[in-house]
């Protein structure tokens, strides 16, 4: 036989088979360069830290927040018990620290396991190590390929050579998602069991290791028995590895699986509006990373103060609320048998008033069952007669009740007006309290620091502050008259004063004391309003006026939180502050990136060798000079004992303040003091309508001022207000009265009758009660006007 035709034949598929690999290895080739063209540097972990949450801190270390976009915990590997990090190698990759990255055995089973899902259009195996999980995780997408699979082997072997073992594991147990809102160990058992990794059982890190596989198939509510059979099977891998005895898997087998029904979130949850304003600013500072670059902040809050303040807002509101009647149920269903608790969910009470329960009225004498099962009781007779009064109850009506001590159920009301209350520092400008409205859950517009309202008499001490600076000493006259100006819109312009009368010649201290309109705005004239206006920018009250009279009753805009800090002066000797709420921020190695404080200390850091100590320079610009701000803090002095706020003296503490009512009570505010504290209170509706006849500055915010203030001043010793060193004094009407030094009358001022009818005629008691007069024309919502505020 002629061989020549088979070598032939031989040759021919030799040159085709060799081509064949030829191509083959080319193809290979052109796929792996281009599977791995973009591969990441696996060397950039070494300085990797996973996105994590900022905790916000009150002054005294009480957590009150979180900011993040991952919620994550970042917990040190030598801070990782052991028992915790051996649960997920028992359930993950117990050869960890074996291998090189890539458990081979396991890796090429799920290799070829997956040509075969992959062309069934089947989910693909994982087999991966934790060095491959992090290396997905941190480096790769989540995609299900055979290429994303080769990648994250090759990465897991760089990782190896780049990072240690611990480095590895580390990152892993702070990177992996544990489902509810948990990312990293750290922030699962706070949230699943409110608890640090330390305090963690046996069981509950078997059960956290169980998660990675998949959070929801696990869920300790909606999945408790899968859930606790995965954590079983976790307990005895690690007895099986023997890093647990077969008595204490058990043990931790037999125990139950009982987790918080949600995420837990900061345990004080006061401060809902301060804690937002604070992201806002921290934003404004630090940008984007404040979400995830896991820095400590520690604020001005004062938890205790902030309780108070949320507290007596809310009760005033309530208390204006039930003095103008019940506006009806919120909700009414026809079936009171069968399906009202689903409607019942339509709405639910303020997750500030933890003890109001949702009920509907069974009967017209007011019998009412709870939701959820909770019972069933009786409506107080008084809250019976105050609904009567109102819109009344009707069976089927939806409503929220309360119990009281005595076993009955009060009614209650959201109330629909609003209002925002700020407690600072004098001398600082530290924010130790911030309540932005009724409630954060159900509005989290802030009034306290985005509320632009009209300030009425509360802006006056302004007014009186700006005399004293040009000219007037507090034994000056100013008559109180008829005065009669045209406006902007070309009507004519009359200021009255409460009692529609006029009181003739009176000292500063009474005007302001008694918050007289037509005084306020003659001063005012003789002063000058640019001058006026000029004092209100300097101390912070707004940044524009506009000089015209009506503005010294108070009918430019502000907001509670720009007022408060502008009253501080008047206490700290004629300095503007800087109002802050973050005092500190540290990144995650500790090192400070922001202070508050901004003063020099020269000789902090010398050492103290027993000379005089350094002396740091006090705080803010100086505005006003330190008498004059004594003299308004004197005049304001007498507002609470005899003047518009009077009430607030049965605290029994040294305090000044002052009231404001806008025009058509639209606003009603109270800025009260004491010699280390400055609170603003403001009550008003959003749209601006006006709170109803009667209610002033006196009716609502000096109360819940006094509810504030018992809590602020429990404990504290009874200071007296700072006089200035070189004040003259003499003796004016009977109340002593400071002086720049050479201005100080000789003798003592006299009282005199000063006009048709004298003041002390007009109030005998020395007492009179805010309320704003009728407007000559009835101004646009919110517009600044000139119709005479008080």
């Amino acid at each position: 036989m002629d061989l020549k035709p088979r070598q032939r034949w031989i040759a021919i598929a030799g040159v085709a088979v060799l081509s064949t690999i030829a191509v083959a290895g080319f193809a290979i080739a052109i796929y792996a360069a281009w599977l791995f063209h973009d591969m990441p540097d696996a060397g950039e972990l070494q300085d990797y830290r996973p996105p994590t949450a900022t905790r916000v801190y009150a002054w005294d270390g009480t957590l009150i927040g979180e900011y993040s976009k991952e919620r994550r915990i970042f917990v040190p590997y030598d801070q990782i018990p052991p028992q915790l990090a051996q649960a997920f190698l028992a359930a993950e990759d117990h050869n960890f620290f074996k291998h090189g990255g890539v458990d081979v055995g396991g890796f090429s089973r799920a290799m070829l396991n997956n040509i075969g899902n992959a062309a069934r259009g089947r989910r693909l195996e994982g087999g991966s190590t934790i060095t491959q999980q992090v290396a997905k995780n941190v480096l790769l997408t989540s995609d299900a390929t055979v290429g994303r699979k080769f990648k994250e082997a090759i990465l897991a072997h760089r990782l190896e050579q780049s990072l240690s073992k611990q480095q590895i594991l580390e990152l892993y147990l702070n990177e992996i998602w544990l489902g509810y809102r948990s990312f990293g160990v750290g922030a699962a058992a706070y949230n699943y069991f409110g608890k640090s990794l330390p305090e963690l059982s046996l069981a509950q890190c078997a059960y956290l290791a169980s998660l990675p596989k998949g959070p929801d198939n696990y869920h300790p509510i909606r999945n408790k028995a899968k859930a606790m059979a995965r954590r079983n099977w976790v307990l005895g891998q690690m007895a099986e590895q023997g890093w647990v005895s077969q008595e204490d898997a058990r043990k931790a087998m037999a125990e139950d699986l009982v987790v918080q029904p949600a995420p837990k979130r900061a345990a004080y949850r006061d401060a809902d509006y301060f804690v937002e304003e604070v992201r806002q600013r921290g934003m404004a500072t630090l940008g984007p990373r404040l979400n995830e670059g896991g820095y400590y902040m520690r604020t001005t809050l004062d938890p205790r103060l902030q309780t108070a303040a949320r507290a007596a807002l809310q009760d005033g509101l309530e208390k204006y609320d039930r003095r103008h009647g019940w506006r009806g149920a919120w909700g009414h269903v026809d079936d009171i048998d069968s399906a009202w608790e689903k409607s019942s969910l339509l709405k639910s009470p303020p997750s500030e008033r933890r003890n109001w329960r949702t009920a509907v009225v069974t009967s017209t004498s007011g019998a009412v069952r709870l939701a959820k099962g909770e019972g069933s009781g009786s409506i107080a007779g008084e809250d019976m007669a105050w609904a009567n009064a109102g819109k009344g109850l009707k069976v089927g009506d939806l409503i929220f009740v309360e119990k009281a001590d005595s076993g009955a159920y009060r009614l209650k009301q959201v109330p629909a007006v609003n209002g925002a209350l700020v407690a600072m520092e004098p001398y600082s400008g530290r924010v130790v309290a911030l309540v932005g409205g009724y409630s954060y859950s159900l509005s989290n517009f802030n009034r306290a620091t985005q509320a632009m309202r009209q300030p009425g008499s509360a802006f006056k001490p302004f007014v009186y502050a700006t005399a004293l600076e040009n000219g007037y000493t507090p034994a000056s006259v100013v008559v109180d008259s008829a005065i009669t100006f045209k406006g902007a819109n070309g009507q004519d312009w009359s200021p009255e004063n409460y009692h529609k009368k006029f009181y003739g010649a009176l000292p500063l201290r009474k005007g302001l004391e008694q918050s007289i309109n037509a005084m306020t705005v003659r001063l005012a004239q003789g002063v000058g309003m640019k001058k006026i206006t000029d004092m209100a920018k300097r101390t912070g009250v707004t940044r524009e006026m506009a000089p015209v009279l009506a503005m010294a009753l108070g009918a430019g805009e502000t907001t509670p939180f720009k007022l408060t800090a502008a009253y501080t002066p008047f206490v700290n000797g004629g300095r503007r502050v800087e109002p802050h709420l973050i005092e500190l921020v540290q990144d995650r190695e500790g090192k400070v990136i922001f202070r508050s404080d901004k003063r020099d200390c020269v000789r902090c850091n010398a050492g103290f060798n027993g000379d005089e100590s350094p002396r740091i320079p006090a705080q803010g610009e100086q505005v006003m000079d330190p008498i004059t701000a004594y003299q308004i803090t004197s005049m304001l002095q007498g507002v609470v004992q005899r003047g518009t706020a009077a009430q607030a003296s049965s605290l029994g503490y040294p305090l000044a303040g002052k009231t404001g009512t806008t025009n058509e009570y639209r606003s009603a505010w109270f800025m009260g003091y004491s010699p280390n504290l400055v609170v603003g209170v403001f009550i008003g509706f959003d749209d601006n309508r006006s709170l109803g006849e009667g209610e002033t500055g006196a009716a609502g915010p000096v109360p819940i001022f006094m509810d504030f203030m018992r809590e602020a001043l429990k404990g504290q010793p009874k200071t007296e207000f700072k006089a200035p060193k070189n004040a003259k004094y003499a003796m004016v009407r009977g109340i002593r009265e400071a002086f720049r030094p050479g201005t100080e009358p000789k003798v003592e001022v006299q009282a005199a009758p000063s006009g048709p009818q004298s003041y002390d005629q007009a109030w005998p008691n020395g007492v009179v009660t805010e309320t704003p007069p009728t407007p000559v024309a009835k101004p646009p919502p919110r517009a600044p006007d000139i119709s005479g505020l008080y």
